[in-house]
């Protein structure tokens, strides 16, 4: 009995040549859940304004970040699924079950290894069931969802395919929360004068289209996400709301000194508050060393290393402060390895 294991991740350009990044940001924004207007508009809207306009902007920032080795993105989700291979195959190995055994790939939803490529390799494999995880831990209709119809709609080519199951989001898995405060107690958190839980933004409308699907009325964005449901368990901002709460509460934080923020807006209709503006506004109110975690990414990328690490900094700075810390993301920790392993096993 072979169980595959399809870890996905959001994707990478293959290099930061302007030629790669457009083709990254021409697939990336041309989805219909990330841009969810009306086609003819998303058309004009990505391929005539934003992918010619942003293409040499962003290639300049994966400038700064790319590595010998290549995207840290790609390097770091290769670490990830070397390792829980690993792991699971100890796991199997020491077993009282040997019949089983797993093999897990490694698909981006956008560009290389793709997930048709990564699908594939489970196929050669001859898995009988699969476990995707999409490594978002907080759901959202622009990358979960994306990421599962994806999936199936690659498996649908299949005469016969496996049965699949789907981990999709572990916000609140005490694994995925151990790791994170493992990361987070690598710092002496009585330095910093405050800190920040800074999550990928989305348009406000992906919340309250959504919330009208799952639950009895329309999300307000205020009080009704404070408090995880059953019919807000699938919303973006009561995940985000809900992580900051479990790590405050492991690390000690006390009221007043943390905010839940959202970062990588492209309009003032996003998801508030902003990160840049609260670390703007930190500065200005005389605190000089802020301490910054990005729970919405495993691995470190564009977002974490260059808008948190560089331009927040700087940001900072401008404004009176002394210094912005970016907590790295989980990439190859043990932990958060473990706990990989731990949600399949529970999955399977």
């Amino acid at each position: 009995m072979k169980t595959g294991i399809l870890l996905i991740n959001l994707g990478t350009p293959d290099s930061p040549s302007t030629a790669d990044v457009r083709k990254y940001l021409t697939q990336f924004l041309n989805d219909p859940r990330v841009i969810d207007i009306n086609p003819v508009s998303r058309f004009i809207l990505v391929n005539g304004i934003i992918v010619p306009f942003r293409t040499a902007k962003s290639a300049k920032l994966y400038e700064h970040i790319w590595t010998k080795e290549g995207s840290p993105l790609l390097i770091n989700s290769i670490k990830q699924k070397k390792l829980l291979q690993k792991e699971l195959s100890d796991y199997a190995g020491a077993s009282l079950d040997k019949g089983n055994d797993f093999v897990v790939e490694l698909g981006m939803r956008y560009q290389n290894p793709s997930l048709a490529f990564a699908i594939s390799k489970l196929k050669e494999a001859n898995v009988t069931k699969i476990i995707a995880v999409p490594l978002y831990p907080q759901y959202a209709t622009s990358s979960t969802t994306s990421s599962i119809e994806e999936t199936n709609r690659i498996l649908k080519k299949w005469k016969n395919h496996p049965p699949i199951k789907f981990i999709d989001n572990f916000f609140d898995d005490e694994g995925f929360i151990n790791a994170c405060v493992d990361k987070a107690l690598q710092y002496k958190l009585d330095r910093y004068d405050y800190f920040v839980f800074s999550y990928h933004g989305l348009p406000e409308r992906q919340i309250t289209k959504a919330s009208k699907e799952f639950s009895d009325g329309s999300c307000k964005l205020g009080s009704c996400c404070d408090v995880i449901t059953d019919k807000n368990r699938l919303c973006y901002r009561a995940n985000c709301i809900a992580t900051t709460k479990a790590l405050v509460k492991r690390l000690n934080i006390p009221e007043g000194k943390y905010k839940t923020t959202y970062q990588s807006r492209l309009d003032d209709k996003w998801l508030k508050p902003y990160s840049d503006k609260v670390v703007e506004d930190l500065a200005k109110e005389g605190k000089k060393n802020i301490l910054i975690f990005s729970p919405a990414f495993v691995a470190d990328c564009l977002e974490t290393i260059y808008e948190i690490g560089t331009e927040y900094d700087e940001i900072f700075k401008e404004h009176g402060g002394e210094k912005v810390t970016l907590v790295e993301s989980l990439n190859d920790s043990p932990i958060w390895i473990e706990a990989l392993k731990n949600m399949v096993l529970r999955t399977k």
